[in-house]
């Protein structure tokens, strides 16, 4: 129970320092949207008469059109970094859970050294792949000499074995689901800052065509057009999101696919080792 307990307050412990740390990276994100946002898109040599307050973009230029889309514009860029920063985290994260060698290799390796009884040559293995699977796998097979040697039931041993990989599996899913919560909020956040950021450039841009009075199309062509470039921001950063989170996703419930795949071949090889000795 102490041990447990001792492990609820380690992991609150590394859960609030790892919240601090995205919280600056968001942060840190949105500083270099904004400065992007002013000092690239926004730099004179991209409006006419090298005016970027009062001066339309020049024509073809992106930069200059982007910046134009508001306010609205930087905190989306922020977004896309955040975007590509929290995947490529995941990414380096997930993949090194995996291990060193190809995971389904090891769990198969792993069978067959329950299956002939070997224990210690799965233990090897285990600490050879490395990785979020074996440390779990690792747990389950060091309980399984632990009741082997108590000289558990099937049932008491099964129980033990599963709870132990529950525990072990429970240590490493924090580590494997941390921002994905992120991650899943830009999927809409995206989109509807996107949203909103057209909607106030599209008011922008019908009054002031009602305050010049004239009917001024192409004015109010460069108007919408500046803010779609909010639309067409904010629905590529959600697009990337939903393929970021539901790639990670796969890849996480594969990995616990594994997890069980091997906790149940150690159950099993535990009650034929039951067997047999009966």
């Amino acid at each position: 129970m102490t041990n447990e307990t001792n492990v609820s307050v380690e992991n609150n412990s590394k859960s609030k320092g790892s919240n601090v740390v995205s919280g600056i990276i968001i942060a840190i994100c949105l500083v270099i949207g904004w400065l992007v946002w002013r000092f690239v898109m926004g730099d004179a040599s991209n409006f006419e008469n090298g005016d970027r307050e009062n001066g339309h973009p020049l024509p073809g230029n992106i930069l200059g059109m982007i910046y134009k889309g508001g306010v609205v514009v930087p905190v989306l860029m922020g977004l896309l970094l955040m975007t590509f920063v929290f995947s490529i985290e995941r990414l380096f994260v997930i993949s090194k859970a995996g291990g060193k060698g190809k995971l389904d290799k090891f769990v198969i390796e792993v069978k067959e050294y329950v299956a002939a009884g070997n224990i210690e040559a799965a233990i090897d293995a285990c600490d050879k792949q490395q990785g979020s699977v074996a440390n779990a796998v690792r747990s389950a097979l060091v309980k399984y000499q632990e009741v082997k040697k108590e000289g558990l039931d099937s049932d008491q041993a099964e129980e033990a074995i599963t709870k132990e990989i529950e525990q072990a599996t429970s240590l490493e899913m924090p580590m494997l689901e941390k921002n994905m919560t992120i991650i899943a909020t830009l999927v809409s956040i995206g989109t509807l800052t996107g949203l909103l950021g057209t909607v106030t450039g599209m008011i922008k841009a019908f009054s002031g065509l009602a305050t010049a009075g004239a009917p001024d199309s192409a004015a109010l062509a460069n108007g919408i057009s500046e803010a779609l470039v909010c639309t067409a921001t904010g629905i590529g950063t959600s697009t990337f999101a939903t393929i970021a989170y539901n790639y990670f996703t796969a890849k996480i419930d594969t990995l616990t696919y594994f997890i069980d795949e091997a906790g149940a071949t150690i159950t099993q090889g535990y009650r034929r080792f039951k067997g047999n000795k009966n």
